[in-house]
């Protein structure tokens, strides 16, 4: 087992229409404002920003994500990832009764060493980490739709 790569799957589901979903998690610029974890997210060019994150953690992840797909008829978006984690995110958002299912799938391996280091010892709590985060996301987005 490789005790670095990790997989990742968060179902949210939100009385908001998909399309309305959709705009807001397409404007990755805008997460630091209704997700505390993403410290900040900084545009590179139209397909690439930089981002860093952190939960209740001691430590920051940064990134470089790429956009690989962006598919609003589908309401599909995907990025790589390249930095402290490696791999893929994708975000799916498809109608639910009367609002939306949020699905977001994440693929990576973590890069930075000091996380490496604790591998073993520390997955529960990256992965805690992890879900901590994706509840507080959910929160944010929830509210967030409710003033745009």
């Amino acid at each position: 087992m490789d005790w670095t790569h990790y997989r990742f799957t968060s179902v949210w589901d939100l009385p908001a229409a998909p399309g309305a979903v959709f705009a807001v998690l397409e404007h990755a610029d805008d997460y630091p404002r209704w997700w505390p974890q993403v410290r900040s997210v900084t545009r590179v060019d139209d397909t690439t920003a930089t981002a860093c994150f952190r939960s209740f953690l001691p430590y920051t992840l940064a990134v470089t994500l790429r956009q690989r797909s962006r598919d609003p008829a589908s309401r599909i978006l995907e990025a790589t990832l390249s930095g402290d984690l490696d791999g893929w995110v994708r975000w799916t958002v498809t109608p639910r009764g009367g609002g939306s299912r949020i699905v977001y799938r994440q693929e990576v391996d973590v890069r930075a060493a000091p996380l490496r280091r604790f591998a073993v010892p520390g997955r529960p709590l990256f992965r805690a980490n992890h879900t901590l985060m994706m509840r507080s996301g959910r929160r944010g987005l929830a509210a967030w739709l409710r003033t745009v």
